[in-house]
């Protein structure tokens, strides 16, 4: 295995090749996100360890979009199913290092959000985690705030060792512990790419955020003025689907980022 060190403006290329995959099966790839985060969010409704069994799922989330990526990304075009089989196969496959992988993220995302909780008394965690309300007043007090960027600046090496890994683990066999390292490295090296990749995206959710707002906007407005007894509805159903579909999009995308940053 061997890292490759790629260009600055590589990123707007792993933009464009995640939403020309994405483009050739978008229902399989929306099913499937579908699928995973059905999961997720079922998982996250258990007592007591809901939160960290979500957190846990996650890893195996990417590494399911990101097998269904590589198959969507041959020259034939495949079917739809073959999209969706290959996502739950590469998962399969790697049941035992995936839970494993799982259960660190799991452990060192709790752990940060434990560290925030030493700023603020553990509001913004309760929040984050439990889905607990959030007021005003809480947001603009210092402690709330502090605790924001302390979990901020300690998720960033946390999201960097953790966005290969999944991949490194699947396709070049790395065992879990080591592929937080190799992700780690190859995300700084290629530092410049990625920052390019999460502008370009930024700008993507940005355009596509205005969009839906107009979108979601008029069918409120037609709700109404009574035109349409569903209208409003559908608005609020606008804005929660474009949001789905888009991360669906996002995650399509990274891997393009690992097989533009790894070679046999």
């Amino acid at each position: 295995m061997k890292l490759n060190l790629v260009p600055a403006r590589t990123g707007v290329l792993w933009v464009r090749a995640g939403l020309q995959a994405f483009g050739r099966q978008p229902l399989a790839f929306i099913s499937l996100f579908f699928f995973f985060m059905t999961m997720v969010s079922i998982a996250s409704q258990l007592p007591l360890v809901g939160a960290a069994i979500a957190l846990a799922l996650l890893p195996t989330m990417t590494l399911g979009l990101m097998a269904a990526t590589a198959q969507a990304a041959v020259p034939e075009k495949p079917p739809a199913g073959a999209v969706f089989l290959a996502a739950l196969h590469a998962v399969r496959a790697d049941v035992r290092p995936m839970a494993v992988l799982g259960a660190m993220y799991a452990a060192l995302f709790l752990a940060v959000m434990g560290i925030s909780a030493l700023a603020d008394g553990g509001q913004f965690a309760r929040v984050y985690l439990m889905g607990g309300q959030l007021t005003r007043e809480m947001a603009e007090t210092t402690e709330f705030q502090v605790a924001l960027w302390i979990a901020m600046a300690l998720y960033l090496p946390l999201s960097l060792a953790f966005w290969h890994a999944p991949a490194l683990v699947h396709w070049h066999r790395v065992p879990p512990a080591k592929s937080l390292f190799f992700s780690f490295v190859a995300c700084f090296r290629n530092f410049g790419a990625l920052t390019v990749f999460g502008l370009v995206w930024a700008g993507v959710f940005i355009g596509a955020g205005i969009v839906l707002s107009l979108l979601a906007t008029l069918l409120v407005a037609i709700g109404a003025m009574g035109m349409g007894a569903g209208a409003s509805a559908a608005g609020g159903a606008v804005m929660i689907g474009g949001a789905l579909v888009m991360a669906a999009m996002f995650f399509t995308s990274t891997w393009f980022t690992f097989r533009d940053s790894f070679t046999e």
